[in-house]
């Protein structure tokens, strides 16, 4: 019984150090967000829940596909994720650059679209779709292991969310700039670890 507990709790450690892996990209997002969008708790709160459930969903999404889709899917992962990344970066760098021009302060009631809320959980969840696909094949308890993924992205984007939120009021009038470069800064980071793996 000794022994089967303690290969429980490091099969739980190992999930949670898989989900810690898997957030870092949403996290850092989260914090960018939480600085150029105003939108207090509630937004926060909605950041973490759509970055959590992406985490959790695309687990069991790869763990039902299987092998066949995952070496497809691994192949343009990487590519879509810096597309999408870099696409949001790109417009947000050129609004925020236009707004210094301009010699306008951002408005404070400026809110996070929903479709670039979900476009950023899709990019950073991709690789969570690959995992599944080695969970299915290490026969894993999917729903264990997405649940453990999902609430330790939730936490992280939570706490980065609220964290981005507060330091985003000292930077407003460059805020958007900073939130386009490092979600490009993210999405060639992701291109370069995949090319170079």
């Amino acid at each position: 019984f000794a022994y089967a507990q303690k290969e429980a709790q490091m099969f739980f450690g190992s999930l949670v150090l898989i989900g810690l892996s898997l957030a870092m990209d949403a996290s850092a997002i989260a914090i960018s967000n939480g600085i150029v969008y105003e939108g207090g708790a509630k937004q926060s709160v909605i950041t973490a829940l759509t970055f959590g459930l992406a985490q959790a969903i695309m687990p069991v999404l790869g763990y039902l596909a299987g092998t066949g889709l995952a070496d497809i899917i691994s192949s343009i992962d990487h590519w879509l994720a810096f597309i999408l990344l870099a696409g949001i970066g790109g417009k947000m760098l050129y609004e925020g650059i236009r707004e210094l021009k301009s010699e306008e302060l951002p408005k404070g009631d400026k809110k996070l679209p929903v479709k670039t809320l979900i476009m950023q959980a899709i990019a950073t969840s991709i690789d969570a779709l690959v995992i599944g696909v080695s969970f299915a094949a290490l026969g894993v308890n999917i729903i264990q292991a997405s649940l453990i993924i999902g609430i330790v992205t939730f936490i992280c984007c939570m706490i980065c969310s609220v964290l981005g939120n507060r330091f985003g009021r000292y930077i407003r009038k460059y805020a958007t700039i900073f939130g386009g470069i490092l979600l490009i800064i993210i999405g060639i980071k992701t291109l370069i670890e995949h090319l170079a793996g």
